[in-house]
């Protein structure tokens, strides 16, 4: 957000950004922010109390022609947007495939189906901005969304961030990090929220290892969650020497680096940037179907994706083969070529290119 905020102000527009709240260094005095805090018992009554006042300001400040807000641009789903930042999954798909029937009468889901209605139906004009067209099916055949009104943004990987260092001090640096052995084969996998990244399958393909691997294999877990209940299934599986679980990293591009294999076992991810970033890392990786990355994988013929319906048997043996096999150094190269492409494709400017045409195409009309 803050990236496409700072392109657009640097092509000459203003930009105010409106949240509940903001961690972290404010962005320079030419972005104006508007923290707003809300309370509530329920974060979805929190949620409408913001949404109210962010549009009431918006509107008053128009009304008194301090500003003119050409365009609205909304990160979350909720009614009145010019256009729409659309990360997350279809809400009524999971509702209904992932959910019994007394999910879908709580009121807090009731109040995010109707959000989502109000940015998806094909009665509205909400632009939609995706970084993955794997969703689209779902949001089309709920809500008969016209196809005029998504608009794709090719992936962006900051050529910065994933600046290639010595391999072979990368890796040296991840061992010595962790307190593994030199000769140790590691797995890694990255991301927040671990039991929808698939940490628990990742642990299940590690116990299932023929014993002669358990000795020197090891497989870490970088990101925000809560260790416990994968540290206590490690334990009970056997392998809990094998497995150690790390908060978010800011190194997270050189661990990759030095790590052998990138693993992203999700059960579902509308893209799974992790993915890309394993590539841009010159790591081969083993991912399921269910991302919507992964087919950059099967293109860039950088590792192994897992079919879905997902077969924990199919990823096991997929788990062994990324240690047996004699390819992996193809797929890193393979990898790393198509994500320097990627990096080309789209500078960090795809998404305000983007929203200046919108906002261009409504002005004119």
């Amino acid at each position: 957000m803050l990236r496409t905020a700072t392109r657009l102000v640097a092509r000459g527009h203003s930009v105010e950004i409106f949240a509940i709240s903001w961690q972290g260094d404010l962005p320079p005095d030419n972005i104006k922010v508007h923290a707003m805090p809300q309370s509530g018992l329920f974060n979805y009554k929190r949620y409408q109390k913001f949404i109210n006042q962010a549009f009431d300001l918006i509107k008053n400040t128009s009304a008194n022609d301090l500003a003119d807000f050409d365009f609205i641009f909304g990160y979350n789903r909720m009614a009145g947007l010019d256009a729409h930042f659309a990360a997350d999954p279809c809400f009524i798909e999971r509702a209904h495939q992932q959910r019994g029937f007394m999910y879908r009468l709580l009121p807090r889901v009731k109040w995010f189906a109707e959000c989502e209605r109000l940015v998806f139906s094909k009665e509205v004009k909400t632009e939609i901005l995706m970084v993955s067209d794997a969703e689209k099916i779902h949001f089309q055949h709920w809500y008969q969304t016209q196809d005029i009104r998504f608009h794709y943004i090719p992936p962006y990987l900051s050529a910065e961030r994933f600046l290639l260092q010595d391999k072979e001090l990368m890796r040296e640096n991840l061992r010595v990090t962790f307190g593994f052995a030199q000769s140790d084969f590691v797995f890694m996998l990255t991301g927040s929220g671990f039991h929808m990244k698939g940490l628990d399958r990742a642990i299940n393909a590690l116990a299932a290892l023929p014993k002669k691997y358990l000795e020197y294999v090891r497989l870490i877990a970088v990101g925000q969650d809560n260790p416990k209940p994968f540290e206590l299934m490690a334990k009970k599986l056997g392998v809990s020497k094998n497995l150690v679980v790390s908060k978010g990293r800011t190194d997270t591009p050189q661990l990759m680096q030095g790590t052998d294999v990138c693993v992203h076992p999700a059960y579902r991810e509308n893209t799974g940037l992790v993915i890309l970033e394993a590539l841009a890392s010159g790591a081969p990786i083993l991912v399921t179907a269910s991302c919507g990355y992964a087919k950059h994988v099967a293109k860039a013929s950088a590792g192994i994706v897992v079919a879905m319906p997902f077969d924990q048997t199919e990823f096991n043996q997929a788990f062994l083969q990324m240690i047996e096999t004699n390819e992996k150094a193809l797929w890193a190269k393979n990898g790393l070529e198509y994500a320097q492409k990627l990096m080309q494709q789209n500078d960090g400017s795809a998404e305000a290119d983007i929203l200046i045409a919108l906002a261009e195409r409504k002005k004119s009309s």
